[in-house]
């Protein structure tokens, strides 16, 4: 919420009502981000139970959803998705799963090392609209964007390309998404992860690999050579 209405009392209805689209406009303003929305990291093979337990028992995560194959018809490789929720954001924990080939979560754990973070997902105001505007500043999204609903409303999905340029199975990579907001609770959002998601990502990175597609996630030669940052500034807590 904008710091303007952070203590604008919520049973009076009438008001807010009233402010919500300026309170709308203003954060839209300031951030085409909402929040963390989950972070996956990629665990050595047989350790997966180890960090489940430490999210779960150590942190306080409550498990979610369990898939131990994302792509059970696939003779080369697939991998396991474990998911964790926190309340406001959530642990997706990933395992390799080697079979005539190795699994690209595998490729990944042995560039970056057991529990690394795979890539960071953040939720949007409004997805399409930050779409646009990131291609157009030299950003490149891996695919096409998932639609599905996850039983709360239409959830989009965009997985973009790694951050440096290379091997798409070792890459550190950003995702954006949109989930739906539920009415009755003001906004906030139902955390769900789903086998048609996790087979979707691995899908897109595979298509990379097969193609030899090891172009980064930005160009930054649309970057002013001038650009300077601006000066800092307090930001009051919502």
């Amino acid at each position: 919420m904008s710091p303007r209405f952070a203590n604008f009392p919520l049973e009076n209805e009438s008001i807010l009502i009233r402010h919500r689209g300026q309170m709308q406009e203003e954060v839209f303003t300031m951030s085409h981000l909402r929040k963390v929305d989950h972070i996956a990291y990629a665990c050595e093979q047989g350790f997966i139970e180890k960090w489940a337990w430490f999210h779960i028992e150590v942190e306080g995560g409550t498990l979610i959803n369990r898939i131990d194959d994302v792509r059970p018809d696939d003779p080369d490789s697939s991998m396991k998705i474990w998911c964790i929720d926190f309340g406001d954001f959530g642990v997706a924990l990933i395992e390799g799963i080697d079979r005539k080939l190795k699994s690209q979560v595998t490729k990944f754990v042995e560039r970056h090392g057991d529990h690394s973070c795979q890539h960071v997902a953040y939720d949007c105001h409004n997805l399409e609209k930050f779409q646009t505007h990131l291609k157009k500043m030299g950003g490149h999204p891996r695919g096409a964007t998932l639609v599905r609903n996850d039983g709360f409303g239409i959830l989009k999905q965009m997985f973009a390309k790694g951050y440096a340029e290379g091997d798409a199975a070792e890459a550190n990579f950003p995702e954006y998404l949109e989930r739906p907001r539920s009415n009755h609770t003001r906004g906030s959002v139902q955390m769900t992860f789903s086998e048609q998601a996790g087979r979707g990502f691995y899908d897109q990175i595979e298509d990379a690999i097969e193609s030899g597609d090891e172009e980064p996630f930005f160009d930054f030669s649309t970057m002013p050579k001038n650009w300077t940052p601006p000066q800092p500034r307090s930001v009051k807590a919502a």
